[in-house]
C-alpha cells in the first residue's frame, strides 16, 4: 500500500537545491491533495558571527532579514499557486534550524513528510555548522525524502 501523506514540509534556504526539494514537495502534495508548509529557520547564531560577535542592538539587521525571508517565502508561495497546488502555507521562525525543522515544526503542525534538499552549503560551512539534512534524516519523528 501506497502511503498517503497529508501535511508535507519543505524547508527552504534561498539555495538551488532547497528550490528543487520545493519542486518535488509540490508534486507529492497535488498527488496526495496534502497541505503544504513552507519553512524557513533564520538562525540567530549566524548573524553573531557575520557582524564580530555582537548583535545588532537595534535589531535593524535581523528585522531586513526577517523582511527578506518573508518576500522570499511569498515568492515560493505564489510559485505553488501557479503550480496548481492552494493548499500551502508559508512560515518564517527564529532559531535552530536542526531541532526546528526535525522536531519543533513537525509536531505543532503535525507534518507526516519532510522534503528537504540535501545541503546547499559548501564543505567549510558544513563542518562549522553541521549538516542539518543530517542531523533532520537521524532525528525527525516522521518521513524524511531528501532531494538531490
Amino acid at each position: 500500500m501506497v502511503q498517503k501523506y497529508q501535511k508535507i514540509l519543505v524547508p527552504v534556504d534561498g539555495s538551488e537545491n532547497a528550490e528543487r526539494a520545493l519542486e518535488r514537495a509540490i508534486a507529492i502534495a497535488k498527488r496526495n491533495s496534502a497541505h503544504l508548509d513552507i519553512l524557513n529557520v533564520i538562525d540567530v547564531k549566524h548573524f553573531a558571527s557575520n557582524i564580530g560577535g555582537v548583535i545588532d542592538p537595534t535589531g535593524d539587521i535581523i528585522y531586513s532579514t526577517f523582511e527578506n525571508v518573508q518576500s522570499y517565502l511569498k515568492e515560493l508561495e505564489e510559485k505553488v499557486f501557479k503550480a496548481g497546488h492552494k493548499d500551502v502555507s508559508i512560515h518564517a521562525r527564529f532559531g535552530s534550524p536542526r531541532m526546528i525543522i526535525s522536531k519543533e515544526f513537525p509536531d505543532e503542525y503535525h507534518s507526516d513528510l519532510i522534503i528537504i534538499s540535501k545541503t546547499g552549503l559548501n564543505p567549510v560551512e558544513r563542518i562549522l555548522m553541521g549538516a542539518i539534512t543530517d542531523y533532520v534524516i537521524r532525528m525527525a519523528r516522521c518521513d524524511v525524502m531528501v532531494v538531490r
